[in-house]
């Protein structure tokens, strides 16, 4: 068993972090020392590995939980795992569609704008303080 400090090493994180994971219900420690540390089993690094790539693929925690409960059920299914992936991309494709609206708009506002004389008369900035629906804005 490690301490919390040094599990938190190991899986290059703070221990604050181990902390708010455990607020989450994501990791849980197998006790506490006798001078009131938390304690983890060596085996809550690869739980700690497995939250991180499922956040570096773009899981949030709450999906990041998910995935770990049917990861760690008997009775879990495939398909349940496969959903939650499947829903994930169609966020991230719904992101990406977001992402790129907001680019081609500041692509048109950023050609307005010559680049010179006073910020007041800069179009983009008229247009970010534009009235909803009078055509100013991208």
């Amino acid at each position: 068993m490690v301490t919390i400090g040094v599990l938190a090493k190991r899986a290059g994180m703070g221990a604050g972090t181990l902390r708010y994971y455990e607020t989450l219900g994501l990791i849980e420690p197998a006790g506490r020392s006798r001078g009131g540390y938390r304690m983890y089993r060596d085996e809550d690094l690869r739980r700690l590995r497995f939250i991180r790539r499922a956040q570096e693929l773009g899981f949030s925690l709450d999906e990041v939980a998910a995935l770990l409960r049917l990861s760690e059920s008997r009775g879990a299914r495939a398909a349940d795992v496969r959903r939650l992936t499947r829903e994930k991309l169609r966020d991230i494709d719904r992101r990406i569609h977001d992402l790129e609206r907001m680019k081609q708009g500041l692509e048109r506002l950023s050609g307005s704008c010559r680049g010179d004389g006073p910020a007041t008369e800069c179009p983009i900035l008229a247009a970010l303080n534009a009235a909803e629906g009078d055509g100013v804005a991208p």
